[in-house]
């Protein structure tokens, strides 16, 4: 690493843990940086320190098992990429199974005190309240789901995307290999599209009743004090909300039996049908139309398995709908991160619609990198997405529908099949199996990745 005083800063704003990721990846890589962090001139209504990647809700980085996880092996990937984030997670964790788990006020402390020592970053406390200035010339926007309500406005403006800052509605994610097909088919309402665009779930009088009283009580979660006042949007209701409001609803909503006709029994006319879409380009994962909700995960996992077809689903991710912030990632910024509009500004982090700590650190790590090779004078490449770093960048950037696009953890879903199309049924891999022969790959390939992009200013 070199102090070379001919490059200029790169401007980091957020503290936490993308921001923080990203200034030590800049940092490390020989680059100055400027973080910008407006606690505790600005709090906010999560926060309860000013320490950098103070840690708001859980303290557990989830499972940390790199050979059958996506979400472990997001981390191995990121030991192995010098991450401050899994470095300090590491000093500081605390006994919790097979998952990663911290102490967070050690963890947020170490990152803080690391940072703050770091010869090439320069931490600046007060509130970016405006769009950067046009003289920094290279920035990363890693502000979260808590952006403040000026730089948020700022960045409407700027995108020209009218929804920032709401209730998101989140749907549960449903692997694909997970439905049972003699149930469930494809078919798009009265053939339109491609007439096979989503999947459905038919339900009859007796299993709709079922299902509608199991929704009505089945345990919810309790919205935070400072998320109470925000409202829901009409055309996000949970489902229970709308099942609430009448018998008929959902099946004269998101669960209209018309324009369809059951493959595996056409004589059965059903009373209502669940609907599930592809929400990636891959077609391994497809989202419940219609099934935002404040159920809890257990009940959300019971009472959706209670749909036929579904009775064996395993999700990718469970459904949800909170107060946060994240714009529309694919429609605005280009596969490196930077906003097409105006590309010295990248962003990085959750506000990308990444989610979870992990996920949010490994994008501010490649923000990090991306804005190091350009002030290095070269070219930014993005990891391959048989990586779970790359499987996640390509889905915030490229892979998700764009009028669809909702936040999402690390899976196996996001990754590209194995190629074991040219083997005998019998030999292709399955389950767990399956898992680790994608988890090797995506090291094998983040191995060669990282020898082949390593920006240093010495070099």
């Amino acid at each position: 690493m070199s102090n070379n005083s001919d490059i200029q800063p790169v401007h980091v704003i957020g503290g936490g843990l993308a921001g923080s990721e990203s200034a030590w990846q800049l940092a490390e890589s020989g680059v100055p940086v400027i973080l910008h962090e407006m606690r505790p001139t600005r709090g906010t209504d999560a926060h309860h320190t000013d320490s950098m990647a103070e840690l708001v809700c859980s303290n557990s980085f989830r499972s940390d098992d790199h050979e059958t996880n996506a979400v472990g092996l997001l981390h191995e990937e990121m030991r192995r990429m010098n991450s401050l984030i899994i470095k300090s997670a590491d000093i500081h964790k605390v006994p919790a199974g097979s998952a990663l788990a911290v102490d967070r006020d050690g963890f947020a402390a170490g990152v803080t005190e690391v940072l703050e020592n770091h010869p090439l970053i320069t931490i600046e406390r007060g509130e970016v309240e405006s769009l950067p200035p046009e003289d920094w010339d290279s920035v990363i926007i890693a502000t979260g789901p808590l952006t403040s309500p000026a730089l948020a406005q700022a960045i409407r403006e700027v995108s020209g995307e009218d929804q920032l800052a709401f209730f998101d509605a989140i749907a549960p994610i449903i692997y694909k290999e997970s439905i049972n097909f003699d149930i469930a088919w494809f078919q798009s309402r009265y053939d339109k599209g491609d007439g096979k665009d989503y999947i459905n779930c038919p339900m009859s009088q007796e299993q709709y009743d079922a299902f509608l009283d199991a929704l009505i009580d089945g345990e919810k979660t309790q919205f935070k004090e400072w998320e109470q006042d925000t409202p829901y949007f009409e055309g996000c209701l949970p489902i229970e909300v709308m099942a609430e409001r009448g018998r008929k609803t959902l099946s004269f909503g998101p669960m209209k039996p018309v324009g369809l006709t059951n493959a595996n029994d056409p004589t059965v006319k059903p009373k209502a049908i669940v609907q599930l879409r592809q929400d990636n380009k891959l077609g391994t994962l497809f989202n419940m139309v219609g099934f935002q909700t404040k159920l809890t995960y257990g009940e959300q996992k019971r009472i959706f398995r209670m749909i036929p077809g579904l009775e064996n689903a395993e999700f990718a991710r469970l459904g949800g709908i909170h107060r946060n912030t994240f714009i529309n990632s694919p429609k605005l910024l280009d596969p490196v991160l930077r906003l097409k509009a105006i590309p010295r500004l990248r962003f990085a982090g959750q506000i990308t619609g990444c989610e979870g700590y992990v996920e949010s650190a490994a994008i501010g790590l490649l923000a990090g990198r991306f804005a190091a090779a350009e002030r290095l004078g070269k070219e930014p490449v993005s990891p391959p997405e048989t990586t779970s770093m790359g499987a996640i960048l390509n889905h915030v950037t490229l892979g998700a529908d764009a009028d669809t696009f909702q936040p999402m953890n690390a899976n196996f879903g996001l990754f590209p099949p194995l190629d074991t199309d040219h083997l005998p049924k019998k030999q292709r891999f399955r389950g767990r199996d399956r898992k680790m022969e994608m988890a090797k790959r995506g090291l094998r390939d983040m191995d060669a990745w990282i020898a082949e992009q390593l920006p240093s200013a010495a070099e």
